[in-house]
């Protein structure tokens, strides 16, 4: 056999890897769509609670909207880096939880530095989506029964560490002011926090590497992984990636409530994947938006702030929400269909 006719090895320089496989023409565009329907969702959401209830539209209760956001909406960042890859996380409200409380016992019960306590909070949320990482990509579980059980497990942590008691945070101004002072006049910090978060966010999905394997392995993971990427390593990297935000969400709902409540955060990760899929990232994966997770964000904290004001019950609220995300869920499958009919 000749030189010339011979199978060269894969790794030979004279051989070229795949690329990876390029989204659908219509990926982009029915983000764009999802955004602007978002948008004006938001926009009717005003104009009618405006109109219901007189003290909606002003200064202070906006304040209060953009305040829920914060918190929600730096969940739902992380949540629409992993919903991008096809997976889920419902461990993040437990999680923040955790987060919370050990960012306040680190400050509080163990009397260390503020900024510790906040390295605390953040490396609890990126080490349980690490450990929700290993556990999907290594062994092969599924997200859906790999993030409960996480959920089930931060929870009980955050139970044991703080002794089933809150962790008052008042006797420590400096981080209060931190998170909940006023750099800008009248607008606590945390919002100025969360919007520089999702600019942070935006460039990484849509100009890094980690954001160019996280669309491509919900878009195709098979195809990604012939293309020789190493797509179990991109999985635990988006997951840890999502926890990150997660323990921030922890760091800063200790700041804005001013203690840590060990019972708090179950609920939270619906809202997350709520605000993830009215902004316009889908469950099937593939597709994600941080502007669009921006608007879903402001929009479930619109549709709470509004409904409380209008004096709903609580279980009224809780169908309403779920109804939203079903019917956007919907729209998402439909337009998937049509695009991929035309």
């Amino acid at each position: 056999m000749s030189v010339s006719s011979e199978v060269k090895p894969a790794d030979h320089p004279d051989v070229r890897r795949p690329r990876l496989p390029r989204l659908p023409g219509w990926a982009s565009g029915t983000a764009a769509v999802q955004r602007v329907l978002a948008f004006g969702a938001l926009i009717i959401l005003f104009v009618v609670f405006s109109t219901l209830s007189e003290y909606f539209l002003n200064f202070d209760n906006v304040v209060d909207i953009l305040l829920a956001t914060a918190v929600n909406g730096v969940l739902a960042l992380g949540a629409t880096f992993v919903i991008t890859t096809g997976g889920i996380d419902l461990s993040v409200g437990t999680v923040m939880t955790l987060s919370a409380v050990l960012t306040a016992q680190t400050i509080v019960t163990w009397d260390g530095p503020i900024a510790l306590g906040i390295v605390v909070g953040i490396v609890t949320g990126a080490t349980c989506g690490l450990a929700n990482g290993l556990v999907i990509a290594k062994l092969k579980l599924p997200p859906f029964i790999a993030t409960l059980g996480m959920f089930y497990a931060a929870r009980g942590l955050a139970l044991v560490i703080s002794h089933s008691a809150p962790i008052y945070l008042t006797d420590k101004p400096a981080f209060l002011t931190l998170v909940m002072g006023k750099a800008v006049p009248g607008v606590p910090n945390v919002v100025l926090f969360f919007f520089l978060v999702a600019a942070i966010a935006a460039v990484v999905l849509g100009r890094t590497v980690l954001g160019r394997y996280t669309v491509a392995l919900g878009s195709n993971e098979e195809a990604t992984r012939l293309s020789g990427v190493p797509t179990d390593r991109w999985k635990i990297a988006v997951y840890t990636v999502g926890g990150t935000f997660t323990g921030l969400a922890g760091v800063f709902i200790a700041g804005r409530i001013g203690s840590a409540q060990p019972s708090l955060g179950a609920g939270y990760e619906l809202d997350a994947i709520a605000a993830a899929v009215i902004g316009g990232t889908s469950l099937s994966g593939g597709q994600g938006t941080i502007l669009g997770t921006v608007i879903g964000a402001c929009v479930m904290s619109t549709l709470t702030n509004g409904l409380r004001l209008l004096s709903v019950p609580q279980e009224w609220q809780m169908v309403i929400t779920g109804v939203i995300l079903v019917l956007a869920v919907f729209l998402d499958v439909l337009r998937r269909r049509r695009a991929t009919a035309g």
